[in-house]
């Protein structure tokens, strides 16, 4: 097991153990006594890992929530057929610790085994295997929309004991103080909302199966959904109430038309990708930036050519991480805007070639899903499934793990997104005309 995989994993293990989120320099220490995991490395696992999501509270502070993009199965939760399924097979009230069939004589007609082979499989790809049940639980609870009613929005409007909610007590939804759960209310204990379920919030949820310990908690399981959902991310060395700066590099600054100039909070760099290696805390530019990209953009690498190799795959050069730095997608700007990343689609053929998503493979044969609505989708969603045909054929395509799956046959390909390739020169000639 490498170390990335067990910091990953005993990491994750830690968050769920404490209420699914922990403060940033906490975690650190922790992960240091159980994995004797270095400042650098760290900072490489939470920034490159889709596992960890790193936010900022209200006072600066810096938090990591777990996520994971594992959800229930929707139609084994309906009785219905559901064949290559990619989600959990369990009882959600086994979940939410309620369930009266699985200790009872009756047996429930739901899953209780999280260590069934359909389930087990699910959760080692997803390096959750190890997890305690009540990890694992508060994991999906927090990222799983189905499992948890909604705060209620009127309740947080209007001036009355129950806000605009027509419903008042009868509410299926939540009443809780919404600055509370998202950044922090100013008012504290004086908040004329609940920061806390009261009685009748509490028979509302427990009438819906949820137990005890999960409403005491839900509080700050919301919380951790509202940060989920605002995916508000920032750099892994934040010591500061600053807003952070992004890691996209600045489009004007290239253009050399960047009005905000050192206090930009984009990268400012000469060129639309930008190669670094984290060396001694300080991350440091490539020298053969050009060539490695070059080598980046073709699919068929893993590796960059050269004496001192990058692995693309995880990102590192020797035993140092490395990060890539780039323009914005160029399906988030208009098609005028020049110098963005256009970012390229593919699946391996059946000869173990690269084929382009929309292009035709040796047979004669496309995908429906091109590299432009794929990038699409991926910058609307970058955890989402989309479903793909090729002639009479469906296949799933998998943001998280970047996997193209045939649910009829089982089978599984590899899906690599990769940029179009542009040349110092190309870049020079383009901000050249610009400025004519």
């Amino acid at each position: 097991m490498s170390w990335t995989h067990r910091a990953v994993v005993a990491a994750t293990s830690r968050l769920c153990g404490s209420g699914g989120s922990m403060p940033l320099l906490r975690l650190h220490r922790e992960l240091q006594q159980r994995c004797n995991i270095s400042e650098e490395d760290f900072i490489f696992l939470i920034q490159g890992c889709a596992r960890f999501l790193l936010v900022r509270e209200p006072a600066g502070d810096c938090r990591v929530v777990a996520r994971t993009s594992l959800r229930l199965c929707r139609n084994y939760a309906r009785e219905e057929p559901c064949e290559g399924c990619q989600q959990l097979h369990l009882c959600k009230f086994f979940i939410y610790g309620t369930c009266r069939f699985g200790k009872g004589r009756k047996p429930c007609k739901f899953s209780h085994d999280i260590q069934s082979n359909h389930n087990y499989k699910l959760l080692r790809e997803c390096t959750l295997q190890d997890l305690k049940e009540s990890e694992l639980f508060l994991l999906l609870l927090q990222n799983d929309p189905t499992l948890l009613p909604e705060v209620c929005l009127h309740y947080n409007k209007g001036s009355g004991h129950h806000g605009s909610c027509t419903f008042q007590e009868n509410c299926t939804k939540v009443h809780l103080c919404r600055h509370f759960i998202q950044d922090g209310c100013m008012f504290g204990h004086r908040c004329k909302r609940q920061h806390a379920v009261d009685e009748g919030g509490r028979r509302m949820l427990e009438e819906r199966g949820l137990g005890g310990d999960i409403i005491d908690k839900l509080p700050y399981i919301y919380r951790n959904v509202h940060y989920i959902a605002s995916a508000t991310e920032i750099n892994p060395d934040c010591k500061s109430a600053q807003p952070a700066e992004t890691k996209d590099i600045c489009l004007h600054f290239i253009r050399n038309s960047c009005k905000f100039q050192e206090n930009c909070r984009r990268v400012h760099f000469h060129l639309p990708y930008r190669w670094q290696v984290l060396d001694g805390g300080t991350w440091t530019d490539l020298e053969d930036m050009e060539d490695i990209e070059r080598d980046f953009c073709d699919p068929a690498k893993t590796h960059s050519s050269g004496f001192e190799l990058v692995d693309f795959l995880s990102m590192m050069r020797g035993s140092l991480p490395v990060r890539r730095l780039s323009t914005v997608s160029s399906v988030t700007k208009p098609p005028h805007y020049s110098l963005t990343t256009r970012w390229l689609w593919y699946y391996k053929g059946e000869q173990g070639s690269w084929v382009e998503y929309g292009q035709l493979d040796n047979k004669q044969r496309s995908m429906s899903a091109t590299s432009q609505t794929l990038e699409e989708a991926f910058q609307s969603d970058a955890e989402a499934e989309v479903k793909v045909v090729k002639g009479q054929r469906e296949y799933i395509i998998s943001f998280t793990d970047m996997y193209q799956r045939n649910p009829k046959h089982k089978t599984k390909r590899k899906v690599r997104r990769r940029p179009c390739f542009i040349s110092r020169a190309e870049v020079n000639r383009l901000v050249a005309e610009q400025t004519c």
